[in-house]
This record gives C-alpha cells, sequence and structure tokens, in this order.
C-alpha cells in the first residue's frame, strides 16, 4: 500500500487535460459482451477500475487488443461462461462496483449471469434491487446464496419486452436493464431512467451497433429488441468529475489553470455550482479556463438572504461524486454554506480530517455538513490522513495541495482507482508531490 507525501501552498500553473470519463467507461465495456464483432473504444482511461473490469473480460474469453495509448479493440465472440462459476472471477468482481453491470449483457445475450455482492466505495448502502427487479420483469429468473454472497440471474426462454418503471433513478441499474432489453423480444420502455451523458453514450453505441433505442437523454426511454448487435466505434467523454475536481484544485491553491476539452455541453450544472461558490470560469472555445483568485472566492447566497444550499440529485441535478471537491473548495470561501449529501449516508465522514487540518465545519448528521470559510485568512494545516474512497480521497489530496507543509495520504490506491497517472499529471502543473 503507497502513499503521496505532498508539500502543499504552491501556486500551480498550465493546463491538464481530463482523462476519459470513468463511469461512461465501466459501462460501454460491458457493452462489447452483446457482440460477437469487434467494437473498438477510444479514451479508455487507464485507472485500477477500469483496468479490473479489462481483466475480468480477458479472462472471460474476449479478445482485446490495445490499439494505442487508451484505444482498445473488444470482441466477445468466444466467451468462456465457466469463468464465472472461478473462484478468481468471484474475487475480481467483488472488489469493483462496475461489475455489476456484466449482468445485462450476459443475461441478454447468453441467458445466464452470476456476480458476487460487489464491493467499491465504502459510502453507505448501494442495494441491487432496482437491478434484479425489472430483470425478473424481463423474464429473467433471480437466486441469491447468502453463503457466498452471490446472485444469480438465469431466464430459460428469451427475455421478453415489458414496461419499467424504476423505484430509483439508478445510473448502473440503467444502464444492466438498458442491456438487457436491447436483445430481447419486443418493445421495452423504462420510465424514470437515468439520463447521465455517460448513459446516453451507452445508448449511442449501441445504437450504432445496430439496437434500437429512442428518448435518449430523457428518463423514458424505448427500446425495441433486435436479434443481434454489430461492432462499432466509441469515443468516451472527458470525465466531468475529473473536470470539477480540476476546478476546485485551482481555486483552494489559487492558481491559474486551464483545463483542455471539456465537452461544455455535457457539464450539466458544475459550472454554474462553482461560481455560486464565487469562482470565476472563464469559456475559452472547449476550454475551461480559471483565473488565479488572488483576492478570493465568495459564496453567492439565495436570493431572500438564506444561507447556500448545495445538493446532489440524479441528472441533470448536481453529482453526488463532486459533493467532496464542493465541499472542500467551501472551507476556504468567503462565506458560509450547507452542503447536503442525500444519496449516500457515509460520504461525508471524511471531513474530520478536514477539521484536523483547521477547516470549520459542523457534521451535522450523516447527510449534512455546515461550512462556514476561512476566506483564506489561514490556511488548511498539514497533517497524515487516509483516503476512504476515491471521491474524498481527491478532495483530501486537494486540501493537502493547499495546505502550507508536508501532508501524507495513506491508500492512494483509492484515488489511482478513479484517477490516471495522478502524481505525474499533477507534477506538470507544478505540484510538488511523490508516491512513496
Amino acid at each position: 500500500m503507497s502513499s503521496l507525501r505532498v508539500r502543499g501552498g504552491i501556486k500551480l500553473s498550465g493546463e491538464i487535460r481530463p482523462q476519459g470519463a470513468k463511469n461512461e467507461a465501466l459501462q460501454v465495456i460491458c457493452a462489447t459482451l452483446l457482440s460477437e464483432s469487434d467494437i473498438t473504444i477510444s479514451n479508455i482511461p487507464d485507472i485500477i477500475d477500469v483496468n479490473k473490469l479489462i481483466e475480468i473480460l480477458r479472462n472471460l474469453g474476449v479478445k482485446i487488443t490495445e490499439l494505442e495509448k487508451g484505444k482498445y479493440c473488444f470482441n466477445a465472440k468466444n466467451i468462456n461462461l465457466e469463468y464465472l462459476n472461478n473462484g478468481n472471477f468471484l474475487d475480481d468482481a467483488k472488489s469493483l462496483r462496475g461489475s455489476i453491470m456484466l449482468v445485462g449483457p450476459l443475461l441478454s445475450r447468453f441467458g445466464s449471469a452470476s456476480i458476487p455482492r460487489p464491493g467499491g466505495d465504502k459510502i453507505g448502502r448501494r442495494r441491487l434491487d432496482t437491478h434484479f427487479i425489472n430483470l425478473e420483469k424481463l423474464g429473467a429468473k433471480l437466486e441469491y446464496n447468502s453463503n457466498n454472497r452471490t446472485y444469480s440471474i438465469i431466464s430459460k426462454d428469451p427475455l421478453k419486452g415489458t414496461s419499467i418503471l424504476l423505484d430509483e433513478a439508478s445510473v448502473t441499474g440503467t444502464a444492466n436493464i438498458i442491456m438487457a432489453a436491447v436483445l430481447a423480444n419486443g418493445l421495452t420502455s423504462i420510465y424514470n431512467a437515468a439520463c447521465e451523458p455517460y448513459i446516453q453514450q451507452l445508448c449511442l453505441l449501441l445504437n450504432k451497433m445496430g439496437a434500437k433505442i429512442s428518448g435518449i437523454g430523457s428518463n423514458l426511454l424505448s427500446i425495441d429488441g433486435v436479434d443481434k448487435l454489430d461492432g462499432a466505434t466509441h469515443q468516451i467523454l472527458p470525465d466531468m468529475i475529473e473536470i470539477g475536481s480540476w476546478i476546485g484544485l485551482a481555486a483552494m491553491t489559487q492558481s491559474e489553470l486551464r483545463i483542455k476539452d471539456v465537452s461544455w455541453e455535457n457539464l450539466g450544472q458544475i459550472p454554474d455550482v462553482f461560481r455560486k461558490l464565487g469562482i470565476t470560469l472563464n469559456k475559452e472555445d472547449d476550454d475551461i479556463l480559471i483565473p488565479a483568485h488572488i483576492n478570493g472566492y465568495s459564496i453567492s447566497n439565495f436570493i431572500d438572504g438564506s444561507i447556500l444550499t448545495v445538493s446532489d440529485a440524479p441528472w441533470p441535478g448536481f453529482s453526488p461524486d463532486l459533493i467532496s471537491i464542493i465541499l472542500v473548495t467551501a472551507t476556504q470561501a468567503n462565506g458560509s454554506t450547507l452542503i447536503h449529501q442525500k444519496m449516500f449516508e457515509s460520504r461525508l465522514f471524511f471531513v474530520d480530517k478536514l477539521i484536523d487540518m483547521g477547516a470549520k465545519i459542523i457534521l451535522c448528521d450523516p447527510h449534512r455538513a455546515s461550512v462556514i470559510g476561512h476566506n483564506f485568512k489561514s490556511s488548511l494545516k498539514p497533517t497524515v490522513m487516509t483516503s476512504p474512497d476515491i471521491r474524498a480521497g481527491i478532495a483530501l489530496l486537494i486540501a493537502a495541495l493547499s495546505a502550507s507543509g508536508e501532508s501524507i495520504i495513506q491508500n492512494v490506491e483509492q484515488i489511482d482507482r478513479g484517477y490516471e497517472n495522478i502524481v505525474e499529471r499533477l507534477k506538470s502543473i507544478g505540484a510538488d508531490i511523490e508516491r512513496i
């Protein structure tokens, strides 16, 4: 297990290009199981979670060819389903939350799938009911082995299209049901579907492969099942969560940064929420230019004068993955804000590390934290801390880069799960950081 040594309080400068989107990559890589033809995907990020999924597919029998950095060709013509009963598969899949999205394509194409209860970030309960209840509506039957915590789902007959109303707009649940429905007999409608840009990208790829999906970008999807899917090429969007992370980093270190090729049209509310904290974001072509906030940044209250509240919600609401970044950025703002993390009950527990660093935060309950900004009148203090999950990890790293002195961040593998070559990329813009 490695750590990061960070010497903070240094102004950064230059430009940084966001990696390919982690969450989209996990979805579209799973979708390659739906076809016997070549599917080429570019802008795949080189991160632990994505590399684990690629290795799982390789062990399943998918022929995977790296064409160039970040660009792979997948061919799933010959699949070894016996691997799903292998102890190695159980170990690999347990450590990767995204492995749950193997279920939809395997069930749709082969009539059966099994998956252990997946792991991932320790941010609270993340139930799987939305996945399996609605796959059963398509005609599958679920069995759960409580001894090894493994789900098995089987469809003896071809899946049949049906009308589905999701109890929650689950992104991975929506992806799984879409991938199961594209090869089902008849028409499937999914209401209250997640409609994030990455779900839209999955649908666009599947349509290029020959699927018939309409309503893309809305919360009502219609899927007319087809007999088979063909090959296609696809490019992954830039990672909006990483883009938000670099915005917070620039503000906290009072640095001028240019974030390259961000796909502005797919950022949703992200720019506006950071602007509510007083951060200036300039649009230059498809780049974001963040000037050095030498005089700080001031939080805007609501129109009636009440304290600003930032809360997460399903798209097009503000992403829950950026709540940790907003919270740490608010610690140096001029003003106060209430952070309301609605979706996961353990995601705010990392704030005790920020409090140790001198941040003025009151954790009201597992879902809400009140932040009183320092307005740069005092800096955060360096310390030794541990990264509990991907997003809290990057938030603590941002805090360390703003704090004058040396900090140590342990369990950096959590950050590596979602951020590509983090040390080298931060060094390129002037950060004093090393892996130890």
